[in-house]
């Protein structure tokens, strides 16, 4: 006589181990140079929305999880309440937790990712249009815009010199990621760059 044993893996666990992955991520990781400091959302307001790069700072986003620097805040104007763009991206996508590379756009000229965002009130909601992150998800998962993608422009301009466009850092929580992510639950690192499409 024998007893089989339980092999499921709860949510509290995958979340557990998830944490676990962020908390690796944010001391280590192949990114940025040495351990990433945490700032507060009220250290990121009182300086103006900014992280200091050369710091390796990353402000918290309260409770959505999502850790973000700006890289660059872009040249252009802000998304205001009632406005419809289209967004123009170049991004890595990174499992944190298998620590491979997912998606990329970054190695080629004439690819990029397009998605149409619009913004009513403080809430974002956006589709992909074409590009990687369109190709790779949409027969599966559908082609809405992680809303993590979506945080940082409350923040960074949108324009159309390439020489200043707005560029951010995020460490990703499954459920501020893709339904891929949500649903298998594992965290993801982005470095993307946003441009007003036309």
């Amino acid at each position: 006589m024998f007893t089989a044993c339980n092999d499921v893996v709860s949510y509290a666990d995958l979340k557990e181990k998830e944490k676990d992955a962020i908390n690796s991520f944010l001391v280590s990781n192949n990114f940025v140079e040495g351990p990433i400091n945490v700032i507060s959302q009220a250290e990121f307001i009182a300086k103006d929305s900014t992280t200091d790069v050369s710091k390796n700072e990353f402000v918290l986003l309260g409770s959505t999880g999502v850790y973000m620097q700006i890289v660059r805040k872009g040249e252009g104007a802000k998304m205001q309440s009632g406005d419809s763009k289209t967004v123009l991206a170049r991004f890595l996508e990174y499992n944190i937790q298998s620590g491979d590379t997912i998606l990329t756009n970054r190695f080629s000229a004439s690819n990029v990712d397009k998605f149409t965002v619009s913004l009513s009130g403080t809430t974002f909601t956006g589709s992909f249009i074409s590009g990687y992150m369109y190709s790779y998800y949409s027969s599966s998962y559908g082609t809405s815009v992680p809303t993590a993608w979506m945080i940082p422009l409350s923040y960074i301009n949108l324009g159309r010199n390439t020489a200043g466009l707005a560029e951010v850092r995020l460490i990703v929580p499954h459920d501020q990621g893709t339904q891929a992510a949500s649903q298998s639950v594992y965290p993801t690192y982005y470095e993307i760059s946003y441009e007003a499409g036309l």
